[in-house]
C-alpha cells in the first residue's frame, strides 16, 4: 500500500450543507490512503457551494470541490485522493477525476514554484 506523506484534505468547518463537516471527515478518516490527514479549516469561501473540501500537498496543485453532499460524493474524494496522491504535481484533468466531482471543481491552483524557478 501506498503512503503518501503531508497530503492534506480541508474540510470546511463552517459550511452549514447536508452532511455535517463532522462526519464528513469521520467517513474519509477512515478510508483515505495511508499519509492522508484531515484538518478542518474555519471558511475556504465556497460558501454557495457547501461543503467544501479542498487538498494540499507541497509541490503540488490544489483543488477545491463544494456540493460534497452525499456517501457517494466522499467516496469520489477518496478516489481523487489516490490519483492526487499518485501524481508528482498534483494536475489532474477534468476528465480524469471521478465523474461526481466534474461539476463540483471549484479550482485548481497551480503549485508554487520552488525557488529558482519559474
Amino acid at each position: 500500500m501506498t503512503c503518501y506523506s503531508d497530503h492534506y484534505v480541508l474540510i470546511c468547518s463552517t459550511c452549514q450543507g447536508t452532511m455535517p463537516a463532522e462526519a464528513a471527515q469521520d467517513a474519509l478518516d477512515a478510508q483515505l490512503p495511508d499519509g492522508f490527514e484531515t484538518r478542518m479549516v474555519a471558511c475556504m469561501a465556497g460558501c454557495e457551494r457547501a461543503m467544501t473540501v479542498g487538498f494540499q500537498a507541497a509541490g503540488k496543485a490544489q483543488y477545491l470541490f463544494g456540493d460534497i453532499k452525499t456517501s457517494h460524493d466522499l467516496d469520489a474524494l477518496v478516489e481523487f485522493a489516490t490519483q492526487f496522491g499518485d501524481s508528482d504535481d498534483g494536475w489532474t484533468s477534468a476528465s480524469d477525476r471521478p465523474p461526481a466531482l466534474f461539476a463540483k471543481t471549484l479550482s485548481r491552483i497551480p503549485a508554487l514554484p520552488t525557488r529558482g524557478t519559474l
